[in-house]
C-alpha cells in the first residue's frame, strides 16, 4: 500500500463517518396558557397583522429622551458586567473552535537528528568496540485521528456549538437588563430629585407658617400648642429633606456604577414630567413573544447542548477507531536526506472496544440523560417565569395610568382642603391643628403622586424588557 492510497483511505473513512446517536431534538411544549391573563387590571393591546410589537422596537426608538439615550449608550460602552458577558462570548467561541478542530485530521511537521553511542560492553563485535550511529529525519504526520463512525466527536462539537450560542444569548440578555437598569436608575433619580424639590418647597411653606404663628403667639392670639405644632411641621420637613438629599446622592452612585464612570448631576437637567416612553404597542401572543426572549433562547441552547452530550455518551459504548500516519524522509546523514532513497512512510489504524469498565460508560450516559432532564426543567421554568413577569407588567400597565390620574385628583382635592383650612385659621374659626393636618395630607398626596409617576414609567421599561425588546 502506497502512502497516497493510505491517505485516500483515511479521507474516505472520514467522509463515511458521522452518524449520530444523539436523540432527535424536540422543543418541549410551553407549560403556560396560550394567551395572556385577562381581567379588570389587564388591558393589553391586541396584536395586529404587520404591526410592530415591543420586541421589534430598538431601544433608541423606545427611549426617546435624549439624556436617557446618552446614559444608555455610555453604559453599553463602559459597563463591566456587559463587558464580561461579551468576553465570555469570545471564550465560548474559542472553546467551540477547539472542539471543532477534532473533526478533521491534525497534521504536524517534525524534523530531528538522533545520535547514539553503543558502549564496548554491549557490542557483539570482536574485538569489542564502541559504535556511534546517526539518523536524520523530516516528517509530516497525522496523530491519532478518530474516525467518527458513531458521532461521538460530532456530538461533542454540537454541544460546544450550542454552549457558544447560549453564551451569545446570555450577552443579549445582559444588554437588555442593563438598558432597563439604567433607565430605572435614571427615573429613580429624577423621582427623588422631584421629591427633594417638593420637600424644599414644603419646608419654605412651613417656615412661613411658623413665622405667622410665632407673631400670633407673641401677640397672644395663638397658643403655645399651635407654636409647637408649627415647629414640629418644620422639623419634619427638614428630616425629609435630609432623607431625599441622601437618596439623590445614592441614586447618582448607583447610576455611576451602571455607567462605569462618574456622574455629574449638573449634566442631568431632565425632569420626571418630561420623560416620555412608547406605551401603546401590541403585546403579541405568548408563543411568539416568549420564545424570542434571549434568556429563553439561552435556556433552549443549553437544552440542545445537553441533548447532544447524550449522543457522545452513547457512542462511548461502541468501538473507537483511530488512524495514525506519517510521510517523510529518513537517512543516516543530512546530505542523503533529500534523495529519492530517503522516502519513508507509515500507516497505523487502531481500534479500541470497551469490554469492562465497571459501569463507567453507563454512569456517564445516565448522567447525560439526567443533565438533559434538568435542562428541560430549567427551560420550562424559564418560560413560566417569563410568562409571570409579562403578566405582572401588563397588570401594572393597565392600572397605573388610572391610578396616576386618581392620585392627581387627590392632590387637587387636598390642595383645596389646605387652602380652605388656612383661610379658616386666619379668621380664627379653626385651630392650627386643622391646618397642620391639611398640610400633611397635601404633602403626602404629592409624594405619592411622584411615586406613581416613577412606577408608571418604570413599568413601561420593565414591560419593554420582559417582552424581549432592546436587542438592537
Amino acid at each position: 500500500m502506497t502512502f497516497k492510497t493510505a491517505l485516500l483511505t483515511t479521507c474516505a473513512a472520514a467522509l463515511l463517518a458521522g452518524c449520530s446517536l444523539a436523540p432527535d431534538y424536540q422543543r418541549p411544549d410551553m407549560p403556560v396558557p396560550q394567551s395572556w391573563p385577562t381581567g379588570p387590571a389587564t388591558k393589553a393591546s391586541p396584536a395586529q397583522a404587520g404591526a410592530a410589537v415591543w420586541s421589534d422596537v430598538s431601544w433608541k426608538s423606545f427611549f426617546t429622551d435624549s439624556t436617557l439615550q446618552g446614559l444608555i449608550q455610555t453604559a453599553l460602552d463602559n459597563n463591566r458586567d456587559l463587558r464580561v458577558a461579551i468576553l465570555n462570548i469570545d471564550v465560548a467561541r474559542a472553546t467551540y473552535r477547539v472542539q471543532e478542530s477534532a473533526l478533521v485530521p491534525n497534521v504536524s511537521a517534525n524534523a530531528g537528528e538522533t545520535v547514539a553511542r553503543t558502549s564496548k560492553a554491549s557490542s557483539s563485535q570482536m574485538p569489542q568496540a564502541s559504535n556511534t550511529s546517526r539518523s536524520v529525519s523530516a516528517n509530516l504526520g497525522v496523530s491519532s485521528f478518530e474516525l467518527d463512525f458513531f458521532g461521538r466527536v460530532r456530538s461533542l462539537n454540537d454541544a460546544a456549538l450550542e454552549s457558544y450560542l447560549a453564551t451569545e444569548e446570555a450577552a443579549a440578555s445582559t444588554k437588555i437588563s442593563l438598558i432597563a437598569e439604567v433607565s430605572n436608575a435614571y427615573l429613580t433619580l429624577l423621582g427623588d430629585r422631584k421629591l427633594l424639590a417638593l420637600t424644599e418647597e414644603t419646608l419654605q411653606t412651613r417656615l412661613t407658617s411658623l413665622e405667622l404663628v410665632q407673631r400670633s403667639f407673641d401677640s397672644g392670639v395663638s397658643s403655645e400648642l399651635d407654636l409647637a405644632q408649627a415647629r414640629t411641621a418644620v422639623e419634619t420637613a427638614r428630616v425629609n429633606r435630609s432623607i431625599y438629599q441622601r437618596q439623590v446622592e445614592q441614586d447618582r452612585n448607583a447610576l455611576a456604577l451602571l455607567l462605569g464612570q462618574p456622574v455629574d448631576l449638573a449634566t442631568l437637567p431632565g425632569e420626571l414630567d418630561q420623560v416620555a416612553l412608547v406605551a401603546d404597542l401590541p403585546v403579541g401572543m405568548p408563543s411568539d413573544v416568549l420564545l424570542r426572549r434571549p434568556d429563553i433562547m439561552q435556556a433552549e441552547h443549553s437544552l440542545k447542548s445537553a441533548n447532544a452530550n447524550i449522543g457522545a455518551a452513547r457512542a462511548a459504548f461502541f468501538p473507537s477507531i483511530s488512524l495514525t500516519g506519517a510521510f517523510g524522509l529518513s537517512s543516516l546523514s543530512l546530505d542523503q536526506l533529500f534523495t529519492g532513497a530517503a522516502k519513508a512512510w507509515s500507516f497505523g489504524p487502531s481500534a479500541t472496544l470497551p469490554i469492562f469498565d465497571a459501569g463507567k460508560n453507563q454512569a456517564n450516559l445516565d448522567s447525560a440523560k439526567a443533565s438533559r432532564d434538568i435542562a428541560v426543567a430549567s427551560y420550562e421554568k424559564s418560560i413560566q417565569t417569563a410568562f409571570r413577569e409579562v403578566a405582572d407588567a401588563l397588570a401594572a400597565k393597565g392600572t397605573l395610568t388610572e391610578q396616576m390620574q386618581s392620585q392627581q385628583n387627590l392632590v387637587d382635592a387636598t390642595q383645596t382642603s389646605y387652602r380652605l383650612s388656612q383661610a379658616r385659621y386666619d379668621r380664627g374659626i379653626d385651630s392650627y391643628l386643622t391646618v397642620l393636618d391639611s398640610q400633611r395630607s397635601l404633602y403626602s398626596a404629592q409624594q405619592d403622586l411622584v411615586s406613581v409617576q416613577v412606577s408608571r414609567l418604570s413599568n413601561l421599561v420593565t414591560l419593554y424588557k420582559v417582552l424581549g425588546g432592546g436587542r438592537s
